[in-house]
């Protein structure tokens, strides 16, 4: 199963065609090299193992955002339920 994640750009690099995206709070690299269409920052794009691979709409992206806070929280509560 693949999983593109969605992600907010935050700075651009033209020269290297690379751009620095925010994934929950994480700062990461990616690569603009399988894009087609012109992304700018403040763009939500879907990440998949370091490639932007699509331009997503903001709303679209914060509520795919909220559906994965809310898998890792439930994540988290059971692996404390199974320390316990």
């Amino acid at each position: 199963m693949c999983l593109a994640i969605p992600s907010k750009v935050v700075s651009i690099d033209k020269d290297t065609n690379m751009v620095v995206l925010d994934t929950l709070g994480i700062e990461r690299e990616a690569s603009l090299d399988l894009m087609s269409e012109e992304v700018k920052i403040g763009d939500y794009v879907l990440l998949h193992i370091g490639y932007v691979m699509a331009k997503i709409d903001e709303e679209q992206a914060k509520l795919s955002l909220e559906t994965y806070q809310e898998i890792l929280k439930s994540m988290e509560e059971e692996e404390k339920e199974l320390d316990t």
